[in-house]
């Protein structure tokens, strides 16, 4: 009887767990009430550590020393964008210099489902549902942030339907980086013209007006010619294993 029993609750948790994995209506709820009690979790535990600072120790310093950070770490993505600029005014004259591109900190929630470690829920504030965002990591590019029911969705560099305009190589032959759920990225539509290859440094170029230009991506491993175009598998540069926070360009120009 005590076997049946055992035997009985065994085959249900093994149904549950895999109901749970595979069914989205069955995820969807609970990862929603997961991430909404993570999201106040870490709002209450900043707010509470804030404190704690404020109160222990000196909090004009802290204050001081907090927004130095967040300075450098925008005005490090704005000078990366500028010295891109630069670059081109010196190639030609009547290049335009404009910068003001709009970065933020954001944190992570939770993956967006279990098993896909390419998807991640983002906390971000004033987000525009009706825009495309590029998501960088100590001025790496990690990944775009995309809509999904009203709410940020973080898809990083690996994942399938991540994608953005770059430049490969020293000639910024142009192409469409993909994800394509493995190790790896795919620069898909490079012209034929362009000699590409391995070791070549891929960039974003700005155009789609999700990244500003200059940004590293990855290096080429290996190129392959298909119908016109050229195809190149880059290794990226970010490497997403622990995916806590990023800055999300929210204003490009």
């Amino acid at each position: 009887m005590n076997k049946e029993l055992l035997s009985f609750f065994s085959l249900f948790i093994a149904l549950f767990v895999g109901a749970l994995y595979y069914t989205n209506n069955i995820q969807g709820p609970i990862i929603s009430a997961l991430n909404y009690l993570k999201t106040n979790y870490h709002n209450s535990t900043e707010f509470i550590q804030d404190n704690i600072d404020k109160h222990i120790f000196q909090a004009d310093s802290i204050s001081l020393l907090k927004e130095k950070l967040q300075k450098y770490e925008n005005n490090h993505l704005v000078m990366q964008q500028m010295a891109s600029e630069i670059n081109d005014l010196f190639k030609a004259n009547n290049s335009k210099l404009q910068t003001d591109p709009k970065v933020a900190l954001v944190r992570t929630i939770s993956y967006e489902k279990f098993g896909d470690l390419n998807r991640v829920w983002i906390d971000a504030k004033d987000y525009n549902s009706s825009k495309i965002y590029g998501l960088t990591y100590n001025e790496l590019v990690a990944g775009i942030v995309v809509p999904q029911n009203g709410k940020a969705l973080g898809l990083l560099n690996r994942d399938i339907q991540s994608s953005y305009a770059v430049f490969v190589g020293k000639k910024r032959a142009p192409g469409i980086a993909h994800g394509n759920n493995a190790k790896n990225l795919v620069v898909k539509f490079i012209p034929a013209w362009f000699k590409i290859e391995e070791g070549d440094e891929v960039i974003t170029s700005g155009l789609d007006e999700i990244f500003f230009k200059g940004l590293k991506v990855g290096r080429v491993l290996s190129v392959k010619k298909s119908q016109g175009y050229q195809n190149a598998v880059i290794e990226p540069y970010y490497e997403s294993n622990d995916p806590n926070y990023f800055h999300m360009i929210k204003r490009v120009k």
